[in-house]
């Protein structure tokens, strides 16, 4: 089966539907006609789903990350604000405990904001967003088996649906599926070779817990509060409270090796307690608990050297967390994966996507943000 567009326009594929993909799908969109392929089926509304386990930790957009949002996606970061979401200022509207346990001084005159809210939201108004365009088409409940071609050129995708396998053809095979990757394989079964790769792990868990917040904190205006981890002091704590839409707070707990939070509900306020500061857990003996104690281990730095690679194929590119995923305590993932979008555009803005050559330079630009 063959889904190449007829119109004269290029075709691509994007691999995954979360917020590495939806980019690369708007940025696509200017010069190709995309299709999104994801395993899950996506809720309609604000809600978690399978392919995002990390969706019930703590998020956050670092100001670059909300430009480059609203330079992809127009109007999208006004919309998660309308829905709950809130933009928040560096630093007026923190409470923020430095590494060297020193307190930022707070100040209200500031150009950059932080964009805040579930990653639920977050990724249900993407998607809205994204998939409005009508040069982009969603596959669901559909899982990529293996790019087809060979090692000079991809040309397309083989999926199945159900029990249905066929290929979908494509100028460009984009895979944004994220940690769990497979290109790493796909590349040698191809006839390419191995791509060079770097693990750094801190070994840091993450527990997250969903409170109801206490009182006239639910009002909107609550700051959020970190206490960062002192690496000179190890093992080292951190955590964070995330005031979201709802009257909600989604409170992050960290620990390296040695000092790791766990999933139990009774264990949850005394670790925060134990953090340099216990500000934390003075606050949580207020808040209501929604949920269970969500517990992850997946926190190692992994970056793939794709751009490094001798050789590569017209026709596939990879971004994303695919490339680079980072420690979430960095807050970056999201922002990078933005910024890579808009390196994607700005390179199809003079190199067509079926120009040989274009995929390495389009690799090359997705590694620099």
């Amino acid at each position: 089966m063959s889904d190449r567009a007829t119109n004269g326009r290029p075709t691509a594929i994007v691999i995954g539907a979360s917020a590495a993909g939806l980019f690369a799908a708007a940025a696509l969109a200017e010069f190709a006609d995309v299709t999104v392929v994801e395993r899950d089926t996506l809720p309609e509304h604000a809600a978690p789903r399978r392919g995002v386990p990390q969706a019930r930790h703590a998020h956050l957009v670092w100001s670059g990350g909300v430009r480059a949002f609203e330079e992809l996606l127009p109007g999208v970061v006004d919309d998660v604000v309308a829905e709950g979401g809130r933009l928040v200022g560096i630093m007026g509207d923190m409470v923020s405990r430095a590494p060297n346990e020193v307190w930022f001084r707070r100040f209200l005159a500031t150009r950059h904001h932080n964009l805040v809210s579930s990653r639920d939201l977050l990724d249900h108004v993407l998607r809205r967003h994204a998939l409005a365009d009508g040069r982009v088409t969603l596959r669901q409940d559909t899982t990529a088996l293996a790019p087809t071609g060979d090692a000079g050129r991809v040309t397309g995708l083989r999926v199945r649906t159900g029990d249905d396998e066929h290929t979908l053809a494509a100028d460009l095979v984009v895979d944004a599926s994220g940690r769990g990757s497979r290109s790493p394989q796909w590349l040698e079964d191809l006839g390419l070779p191995r791509v060079a790769e770097r693990r750094v792990d801190a070994g840091v868990t993450y527990a997250t817990r969903t409170h109801r917040a206490p009182g006239t904190t639910a009002d909107g205006a609550f700051p959020l509060v970190n206490v960062q981890a002192n690496p000179a002091k190890a093992p080292s704590r951190g955590g964070i409270i995330l005031p979201v839409e709802d009257g909600r707070w989604i409170v992050t707990l960290t620990g390296s090796r040695g000092a790791e939070p766990t999933a139990d509900p009774d264990a949850f306020v005394d670790y925060a307690l134990s953090l340099g500061d216990p500000v934390i857990g003075d606050l949580l003996k207020d808040a209501e608990p929604l949920e269970d104690v969500a517990l992850s281990h997946s926190t190692a730095n992994h970056r793939r050297y794709y751009e490094k690679a001798r050789h590569w194929p017209d026709g596939y590119l990879v971004v994303g967390d695919a490339v680079a995923a980072y420690n979430p305590v960095y807050g970056h993932g999201l922002t990078v994966a933005a910024q890579c979008a808009l390196a994607v555009r700005e390179v199809l803005r003079v190199h067509r996507v079926t120009a040989p050559g274009t995929a390495r330079r389009l690799q090359r630009a997705a590694a620099r943000p």
